[in-house]
């Protein structure tokens, strides 16, 4: 008869260790690796990130106070401009008003200087339209005087040529010299400076036919 211990086949196989429990706890410790892992990676990240904010957040604020320092040194170079342009424009008055008012000295020293004896003035007066022409009333014994008085100021070299005489009329006089001469004459100031240099004529061709 053939006897079969199952006993100790039992025995034996209660003997051998389970690999189940052991896999299970390997993906356990894996699993918890990769939380810890996980965990880690998003606190550098996290890290990372709030490091970043704060340094983007102190170049904003340095942005922003440069900006601030900037727009305060536009406003300042701003406010010089406009100094300088009104300080300019003074300028240009003041050298307006300072031509403006040599210009009747001088004109009124030349005229002046111009008259004969025997010659005197009643009016002078001053072309709005062109401030540099004027007339100039005035009475004389003699045709003479006022040709000298034409001359002088031609003479001067403050009127430009030729002194224009617009009128003469005789006005008779009880008494010598019997009459006097009434006259009115246009003149051009200039100072010499202003003056234009006169066009030489043509020079004459060298030889004949």
């Amino acid at each position: 008869m053939i006897r079969i211990n199952l006993l100790a086949v039992e025995r034996a196989a209660a003997r051998k260790p389970s690999a189940v429990p052991f896999a299970g706890q390997q993906m356990a410790v894996g699993c918890a690796l990769i939380l810890v892992l996980s965990a880690g990676l998003v606190a550098w990240r996290y890290y990372a990130l709030e490091n970043d904010s704060k340094r983007l957040d102190e170049e904003i604020a340095a942005a922003q106070q440069e900006t601030a320092r900037l727009h305060g040194v536009i406003q300042q170079v701003q406010q010089f401009e406009q100094r300088r342009a009104q300080l300019q424009q003074r300028v240009v008055l003041i050298e307006q008003l300072r031509k403006g008012q040599t210009g009747p000295v001088h004109m009124l020293d030349q005229v002046s200087r111009a008259l004969p004896p025997m010659l005197w003035l009643t009016e002078l007066k001053q072309n709005a339209a062109q401030p540099n022409e004027i007339t100039i009333d005035g009475r004389c014994t003699t045709l003479t005087g006022l040709s000298d008085f034409v001359a002088n100021l031609e003479a001067s070299g403050y009127f430009k040529k030729s002194v224009e005489i617009v009128s003469t009329v005789a006005e008779p006089l009880p008494q010598p010299p019997g009459e006097l001469i009434k006259f009115s004459i246009r003149a051009q100031f200039e100072t010499p400076g202003e003056a234009k240099p006169a066009t030489p004529p043509p020079a004459a061709r060298a030889g004949g036919n």
